[in-house]
């Protein structure tokens, strides 16, 4: 092969890109781009430049970073032309998305720290708004993506900064493929970069598939057009996922051609907010819509939303309790408003404000309800609607509530499809952990009492004796636990945690525990509760359920009182309540009370803070805090009290939000047993089957799982030298299924942080050991095509991918060869052992093996410097490549051109080339009977082919 992997995957994709509608154009450097940039603009704007006008319009949008010039790019540019008039003229056309100049061109040099060179850069009207950078198969996608990081530093920002336009990046390896925004490099994670999908959620990861779909010049149009984010706060771009943006066109469409209601089922923690927004901010641009309402709790309207909706329309959110001006805003030019369910309430119900919203009922007002399985479930709703006649409404929910798990009210029980029709999307948790949206649960059950106390086991049954789970012993043993096991769960305090309890007065005797214990120096932890004091001590507005539906939230034994015992409860609770922020106000230097409600109201804003910004280790409540709150710092949830159906969905959901690679699951610690209350819920709101797809088992489990896997390939292969003396194939097909069942239970317990080989019978080295072994066997298996022998052992699936260390390519072996040259001469032996031993022990990097070694033994010798390592293997890697290719060629005699054809075809696709496509290869053509086998052999080949010169090849 003499084109580069990567040369092909990049031709092949520019070629698709021209079928799909953009033009080719040859752009060498800035020089280039600047001449295109002109013709595309007067084109675009039906106009003709001066070099007046168009060194005016350079000027005016060669300014700001990223996130100013996505605003540049979305305005009109101003410039006085040689008439002296003022004139202006469009970037990109955004109301006909499709209606603009679509290019695609390949490898600009730009000249900035360094030179660099671009893969392939999608231009609209002339600017370059796409970069994809490609990578070769096998290669990680994190090196695409680390390299448009390095571009960023050393060119973007070059010359006239046009690379700074860039709104989104694509990169891929042609097996995966992924989509992120454009923002500065601080902002940037692996973690937020994207797979496309269809509809029903099935990724489309392939590159010609995602290219066909995404790159088509109308949808990638209308993704950088529509559905970017500019995100005021961070001063950040953000892109929808695709579920995001099919929620948003669902809702649209249905606007614009019905009047139906509806309803968005995206699991908790995968960004419904943000779909609600974008939704929101595209509804207001159609003409039949009167005001779109954005409708949320009020505990929900915190600093960051409201910032972020007075960014996009100046005024339409007010942070104050005061209906007036929510009353002024209906009838005034705002079309965007963000109001609270609370004041909504207020103005259609009391008599004051009537005269001015009565000329408002028959209006076309859209109302967005964010987390609808909460307060619309009141009187609230039926208000609403009756109110508007001409309204329309659209609800979001990461737990919508079914016949299961409805509760009831005087209008019987209430559905989340009864109240807003149909489900127009839906994106459940699996589909989110299935695309690394959310994290799994790692949930663990406590036991909190001896068997001998006479009370059932938490494992067996689940216990509701208030006065057997409130005893102060068990109390005392609960904080012992979460203080003995708190920096283990929380990475050394890298993580904070929340601590939800069944009731108020149970909450003030955890937390008087937690704090003597802290004056008795057992513990350093920051802590913080808020709970309300209210008649309604539960607080059933706040966690969002109506009062009969508390049930499903907290199953606890009410405790009935006369009236006098039970004011004396609440001032009881009020006035702890009181000294428990006193103590926090010493704790961080502020000064509320409970007293007035705004200073309350703000207490709880400073906990949210707080909570998200690592300053509170531990925060305890009832039910505040379980749902609708985000923070990723947040990864442990105790808990003691009985959760519930989308309760429980929601309270867990407060520890799964991706952030890091440390944190590597949410962590659920039960003082109760929850475990058929999980089972329920996750069956509800996924599938009976999907519990391992969400819940992992406990670590102890998985330990067990895997010593008896041990045992049961002892008993196959007693030593490792053992598999040299298994007499058939069928022993051998034993020991590989006994070894992957270990396999697969070893790859779920390194998710584990706690893993270490110490807790497992089989020792590190005896697990490579038959590791090796196993490989062997799998390296059989492939010649045997070769000599066409049939064996069992062909069709078994060696689950290779358990093997692979994504770390361990070429880039790393170069690493160590590097090392290896430097190091001493004695030394030099054990090391080449250790890389060999490394090499054999990777399914990827094995077919490399006798390569690599002869590079060492012949090569490494004659290179003086370290340094040119890389270049030297690059150089030998290529000889041996076309070497290997004309042996191929030579020994199955095939045309030499039409098979780098076929291996260039096969690197972009990734589809296997057609019997008729390999017999054409051929220079002469088989007998019939002779085609199938030899299409077989020649296939393989080829493959084995592409595997060793191609995959995790460093380019």
């Amino acid at each position: 092969m003499t084109t580069q992997p990567e040369q092909i995957l990049e031709d092949k994709l520019v070629t698709q890109l021209e079928k799909l509608g953009h033009k080719k154009v040859i752009i060498r450097d800035e020089k280039d781009l600047l001449t295109n940039l002109r013709i595309q603009l007067e084109k675009h704007n039906k106009t003709v430049l001066s070099d007046s006008d168009f060194k005016q319009i350079l000027n005016y949008i060669n300014k700001g970073n990223v996130f100013e010039r996505a605003k540049i790019l979305r305005d009109r540019v101003p410039y006085i032309n040689d008439q002296g008039e003022t004139k202006t003229i469009e970037l990109v056309n955004q109301i006909h998305w499709c209606q603009n100049e679509f290019q695609v061109t390949q490898q600009i040099s730009i000249d900035g720290s360094y030179k660099n060179r671009y893969d392939v850069t999608l231009l609209i009207n002339g600017l370059p708004l796409v970069q994809i950078e490609l990578k070769r198969r096998g290669l990680e996608l994190k090196e695409a993506f680390n390299q448009t990081n390095r571009y960023e530093r050393h060119s973007y920002w070059a010359g006239h900064g046009l690379f700074q336009f860039v709104q989104l990046f694509v990169i891929s390896n042609g097996v995966n493929t992924k989509y992120y925004a454009n923002c500065p490099l601080k902002g940037r994670s692996f973690k937020q970069t994207f797979f496309w999908a269809d509809q029903k959620n099935q990724l489309i990861t392939q590159l010609s598939d995602f290219s066909e779909v995404f790159l088509e010049p109308c949808h990638i149009s209308k993704m950088i057009t529509k559905y970017i984010v500019l995100n005021e706060s961070q001063k950040m771009l953000m892109v929808l996922r695709p579920y995001q943006f099919y929620a948003v066109e669902a809702i649209v469409e249905r606007v614009k051609t019905t009047p139906k209601y509806g309803y968005i089922w995206h699991t908790t923690g995968s960004g419904k907010t943000l779909t609600s927004f974008k939704t929101a901010q595209i509804l207001t641009n159609l003409p039949q819509v009167y005001k779109v309402v954005f409708v949320v709790d009020r505990k929900d309207l915190d600093y960051q939303t409201t910032k972020e909706f007075n960014a996009f329309s100046k005024g339409s959110i007010d942070g104050t309790n005061n209906t007036n001006t929510l009353v002024n805003q209906l009838s005034g030019d705002n079309k965007l408003i963000v109001t609270t369910i609370q004041k909504l309430n207020t103005a259609i119900s009391k008599k004051r404000y009537l005269d001015k919203m009565e000329v408002l009922k028959d209006k076309r007002i859209v109302f967005i309800f964010d987390e609808c399985h909460r307060s619309q479930f009141g009187k609230t709703h039926e208000d609403i609607k009756s109110f508007f006649e001409n309204c329309q409404m659209f609800g979001f929910t990461g737990t919508p509530i079914f016949e299961n798990n409805a509760g009831t009210n005087e209008y019987g029980k209430r559905t989340t499809k009864m109240l807003f029709g149909d489900c127009l999307h839906r994106y459940v948790i699996t589909d989110a952990i299935r695309d690394g949206n959310v994290l799994k649960f790692s949930v663990e059950y406590i036991r909190t009492f001896k068997k001998r106390d006479n009370i059932l086991d938490i494992e067996v049954e689940a216990i509701d004796e208030a006065e057997v789970m409130n005893a102060p012993q068990r109390l005392d043993n609960v904080s012992d636990y979460i203080i003995a096991n708190h920096s283990r769960k929380t990475h050394n305090k890298e993580f904070t945690a929340i601590f939800c309890v069944s009731s108020v007065p149970v909450l003030i005797e955890y937390y008087k525990l937690f704090l003597q214990k802290k004056e008795e120096g057992q513990h350093n932890l920051k802590l913080a509760t808020i709970f309300s004091y209210q008649a309604n001590e539960e607080d059933k507005d706040a966690v969002g359920f109506i009062e009969e539906e508390e049930l499903l939230m907290a199953a606890e034994p009410t405790v009935k009182y006369g009236a006098g015992a039970q004011d004396l409860s609440f001032q009881h609770s009020r006035d702890e309540l009181e000294d428990f922020i006193k103590e926090y106000n010493t704790q961080f230097g502020t000064n509320f009370t409970s007293r007035d409600s705004q200073s309350y109201y703000n207490y709880y804003n400073d906990i949210a803070k707080r909570v998200k910004n690592k300053q509170v280790d531990l925060l305890l409540v009832v039910n505040m805090f379980l749902t609708g709150f985000d923070s990723k710092h947040l990864n442990t949830l105790y808990v003691d009290k009985n959760l519930k159906y989308h309760g429980l969905i929601q309270a867990y959901s407060r520890t799964n939000r991706i952030l890091n690679e440390l944190k590597s699951q949410g962590n659920i610690v039960c003082f109760r047993n929850l475990k058929e209350a999980t089972d329920q819920a996750i069956t509800l709101f996924s599938n009976l089957n999907a519990r391992d797809e969400i819940i992992m088992e406990p670590y102890e489990d998985y330990v067990a799982k895997f010593n008896n896997a041990y045992l049961e390939l002892l008993k196959i292969a007693p030593t490792v030298d053992s598999v040299n003396d298994f007499p058939s194939e069928e022993e051998e097909l034993a020991f590989i299924k006994a070894f992957r069942e270990l396999m697969r239970t070893k790859n779920v317990l390194t998710t584990f942080t706690e893993f270490t080989f110490d807790d497992l019978d089989m020792t590190a080295q005896s697990f490579e050991d038959y590791k090796s072994k196993y490989l062997d066997l799998y390296d059989k298996t492939i010649t045997h095509g070769q000599v066409e022998k049939v064996s069992i052992l062909d069709d078994i699936d060696f689950e290779l991918e358990l093997i692979h260390r994504d770390e361990i390519n070429v880039t790393y072996i170069l690493k160590l060869l590097a090392k290896l040259k430097d190091a001493a001469p004695e030394d030099q032996e054990k090391q080449k052992k250790a890389l060999i031993e490394l090499i054999s022990g990777d399914a990827q990097l094995r077919s490399k093996r006798e390569l690599i070694e002869k590079f060492i033994q012949e090569n490494l010798p004659q290179i003086a410097d370290s340094d040119d390592i890389p270049e030297a293997f690059d150089d030998y890697w290529d000889e041996e490549r076309k070497a290997a290719l004309e042996k191929l060629s030579e020994e199955e005699n095939l045309n030499e051109e039409k098979l780098q054809e076929v291996i260039s075809q096969y690197l972009f696709t990734e589809k296997k080339p057609m019997r008729d496509q390999v017999i054409d290869l051929l220079n002469k053509r088989p007998a019939l009977k002779e085609r199938a086998s030899i299409a077989e052999r020649v296939t393989d080949r080829i493959l084995r082919f592409v595997e060793t010169f191609v995959s995790g090849v460093t380019g």
